[in-house]
């Protein structure tokens, strides 16, 4: 056990993680030549069309040094602040961390709060300074901010180069030398906890778990604690880039494990393994309970098509436990689910994972996030908002709250007006400005969370062109003068397309929806009118012109009330038409409300 090292690799998005795991992998010669490919631990086709990593990945390297074998277990982590709870479950399951920093953009948000997550666990954190053949590189500069964010000694960070390789066998050396190893018992009744799952259609759900005392051994019966079901350990193994099937996993490994569980709500990550003849009383204090940011609601577009849509979800959720859903239906779009998701760039993901890993066309609603609604029969009574039509009527209603974030931005001193009224713009409040250093500085502000859900991430990369970085996290619920815009299409409501909106903003952002669907709906052979509400009060109006067929087309010369007679004629049957006709709203349009302004 004192020859086994867990670790995983934490930094910002982009500053050479994937990279710099592809190297430790080559110098430990844990992959052949002919296995060799950039983001070799990205497995999925989109974290390698986006260059992103969105799954934790663990595999294990075999290393020799000074004559003595080690095992390590390393695991790649995402860097967006949307899958910082993929972080949070990877670093349960270590005892160290390389913290890598770009010595060409040095410290960013999502740096630092991956840093205090790590800290928060107690691991021995190895500053690393990647990139450091870039001709942009300025390691001593960034050597003094690692220093001041960290308080260690300049000769305690390391210099490596992802791309050259250079640096990478300190690297491996730093890691046997200051990684802890793994604290536990072997003696002791078996206890893992399990960090991550996938669903493999042929053996069931595959559990990734470390042992934090005891063994696990092929053939064994074992009990997952929240459940409290008991299971035959079919196949045991570690990670390489491949499964290797084992005997048995020892104290402070790392291993997957195969029991033939199908039913993907069965086996939950946080969850504890122990031994059913000899189980242990006491859980290991599992992860925090993820909390959702953005909400909206997925739907299939075939109705019948919904049963099929929930074991997608649940396969998806096994892979994904930030992923949270419940059903729900809608007037316009039949049932589905409400679904709570980390951001943005998590849901665009999710949209895009259930159309190629399950075949599944989705509608995704406009997002939203959850509001707390007083009513003025019990003004201290909370409910949960989480659908605009949730929302009671406005005789009745007291107050609304909405949640509030600390967000953190760091940025070039040049971009600070340009991030300050674009901040302001969506109603954040500056709570301070802190410079780094002469070039870089810090901007907290505390903002709704409702305003940065639609826009905000690609607006303040536009502003500051491409130079800021962005952080939050939640500060609770605030009153805000808050009302509900309703879209009506032909007279009638459609559920999937309110939105809650700030008084302030409720007229410009309820005409622009109706601009932008006037020119996405599709013309049908009746007038459609489009309009957003406030309660019975009209706001904003478009109208999407009918088809029309010249009836007087064969009418060469005669009287004029021929004509008149063909054209009421058709004026009738357009407005039984409009009675009858209902209108098909394109996926388009559902989307296209989160980009108004593009």
């Amino acid at each position: 056990m004192k020859n086994i090292r867990n670790f995983c690799i934490i930094a910002h998005i982009d500053h050479g993680k994937s990279t710099l795991a592809d190297r430790l992998l080559e110098v430990t010669h844990t992959i052949t030549d002919r296995e060799k490919q950039d983001q070799l631990l990205d497995s999925m086709d989109l974290e390698r069309e986006r260059g992103i990593t969105i799954k934790s990945h663990a595999i294990q390297m075999d290393y020799e040094q000074d004559g003595e074998k080690y095992i390590l277990n390393l695991i790649d982590t995402p860097g967006h602040v949307d899958f910082s709870y993929e972080v949070s479950r990877s670093i349960a399951a270590c005892e160290g961390a390389l913290l890598i920093v770009d010595a060409a953009q040095s410290i960013q948000a999502q740096t630092i709060s991956n840093l205090y997550l790590a800290l928060e666990n107690d691991l021995e954190i190895i500053p690393v300074l990647n990139k450091i053949d870039l001709p942009s590189a300025n390691p001593e500069e960034v050597t003094d901010d690692i220093v001041d964010l960290l308080g260690c000694k300049p000769e305690e960070i390391l210099h490596a180069s992802g791309k050259t390789g250079a640096g990478v066998p300190e690297i491996l050396r730093a890691i046997v030398a200051r990684v802890p190893p793994p604290k536990g018992d072997p003696n002791k009744p078996l206890q893992a906890l399990v960090f991550d799952s996938v669903y493999n259609s042929y053996r069931g759900v595959e559990t990734y778990f470390k042992v934090v005392q005891g063994e696990i051994k092929k053939g064994q019966k074992i009990k997952f604690m929240s459940t409290d079901k008991i299971y035959n350990a079919d196949e045991v193994g570690t990670l390489k880039l491949t499964q290797v099937a084992k005997q048995s996993v020892k104290t402070g490994d790392v291993g997957y494990l195969i029991t033939g569980i199908k039913t993907a709500s069965e086996v939950k990550v946080g969850d504890t393994i122990t031994d059913a003849n000899n189980p242990i009383t006491t859980a290991i204090s599992g992860f925090e309970d993820v909390k959702p940011m953005v909400f909206a609601g997925i739907y299939p577009v075939e109705t019948e098509e919904y049963e099929e849509l929930r074991s997608s979800m649940e396969k998806l959720q096994l892979n994904d436990a930030s992923l949270v859903f419940v059903p729900e239906s809608s007037a316009a779009l039949g049932f589905g689910f409400r679904c709570g998701f980390l951001g943005m760039l998590h849901l665009e993901i999710i949209q895009e994972r259930l159309e190629r890993e399950f075949d599944m066309i989705v509608i995704t609603t406009v997002p939203n996030v959850s509001y707390h609604a007083f009513t003025n029969k019990n003004p201290d009574e909370i409910l949960l908002v989480n659908n605009p039509s949730d929302l009671p009527e406005p005789s009745k209603l007291n107050r609304v709250e909405e949640p509030y974030i600390k967000a953190s931005i760091i940025t070039k001193s040049d971009y600070i007006g340009q991030v300050m009224s674009l901040c302001i713009e969506k109603r954040g409040q500056i709570t301070n400005q802190n410079y780094l250093t002469s070039e870089r500085v810090e901007l907290s502000f505390d903002m709704p969370l409702a305003e940065i859900v639609f826009d905000f991430y690609d607006r303040l990369k536009t502003v500051s062109k491409g130079y800021a970085s962005f952080d939050y996290h939640p500060i609770g619920f605030r009153a805000s003068k808050l009302v509900k815009v309703d879209i009506l299409l032909n007279g009638t409501v459609v559920d999937a397309l309110s939105a809650l909106l700030h008084t302030d903003n409720a007229y410009g952002i309820g005409k622009k929806i109706c601009e932008k669907l006037r020119s996405l709906i599709p013309r049908q052979q009746f007038d459609i009118p489009i309009q957003a509400a406030i309660g019975a009060k009209i706001i904003s109006r478009e109208t999407i012109k009918a088809l029309r067929k010249d009836v007087t087309a064969k009418c060469y010369g005669g009287d004029i009330t021929r004509k008149r007679k063909l054209l009421e004629k058709q004026k009738k049957g357009k407005k039984r038409m409009r009675q009858v006709g209902n209108v098909e709203i394109p996926q388009e349009a559902f989307m296209a409300v989160l980009k108004l302004n593009d």
